[in-house]
């Protein structure tokens, strides 16, 4: 213990100078790794089609204000087509999931 205590100070002072040359090298062995960066794909794609179905909620419910002689159900006709288009993009968001974790379930089983 008083040998590696003693010899720490100088240890650590070569980790520093690999580290500020540039010399460090780390190696690590994934072997799932193209799993994990489909799930990181699959949820980034989830939250970016969940954003831009917000904005077009809010930006619809922004336009319900104001008026206009086209409309759809009494309400301004631009607004009403964002509502359905985003109803229709979580309806098809909604299905594209489950039916992709439907397809990567029974994957896994066969």
């Amino acid at each position: 213990m008083k040998d590696f205590v003693g010899g720490l100070p100088e240890r650590v002072n070569k980790i520093l100078d690999v580290v500020g040359n540039s010399e460090l090298e780390v190696n690590v062995k994934t072997p799932d790794a193209l799993h994990l960066l489909n799930g990181f794909e699959k949820i980034a794609n989830r939250v970016t089609t969940g954003i831009i179905l917000a904005a077009l909620i809010v930006g619809a419910a922004l336009m319900m204000r104001i008026t206009s002689s086209f409309q759809i159900f009494g309400y301004p006709g631009i607004a009403m087509i964002c509502f359905l288009t985003a109803t229709g993009g979580s309806a098809w968001l909604v299905i594209g999931i489950l039916w992709k974790d439907y397809k990567d379930k029974r994957k896994r089983k066969d």
